[in-house]
Order: structure tokens, then sequence, then C-alpha cells
């Protein structure tokens, strides 16, 4: 039996907290930030958590589960 490897991008893009919980970056960050304001890209700097349905797929990926 091979082993399982890890989702190459998930690694990258996902940590775990302390707790067990899915942090992720939040989406709009990337370009196009010219006319953006200034609280709204800051506001986009701060993590989120991977919200619960989608947490499964993403432990899957990190080979968590």
């Amino acid at each position: 039996m091979p082993k399982i490897k890890t989702h190459s991008r998930a690694k990258k893009t996902f940590r775990v907290t302390g707790t067990g919980k899915i942090r992720r970056y939040k989406a709009f960050k990337s370009h196009l930030l010219t006319k953006k304001a200034t609280k709204r890209k800051r506001h986009l700097r701060i993590h989120a958590v991977v919200h619960p349905s989608n947490a499964r797929l993403v432990k899957k990926m990190l080979v968590m589960a």
C-alpha cells in the first residue's frame, strides 16, 4: 500500500490551530488593490477559520483524517 500524499497547495494555504480548527487566508487580496479601500485591505489581512462544512474536505487534503 503506497503512502498517502498531502495535497501540495493545501499544505501551503491552510494552517491548523492549537484547538484543531483550520485557518485560511481571505480572498480578494492578490491584485487590483488600488480601487479597494485601506480599511477593506486591512480587514482582508486577518485570517479566517474554515467553515465546518468545508473543514472535513480540507482535513482530508491535509491527510489529518
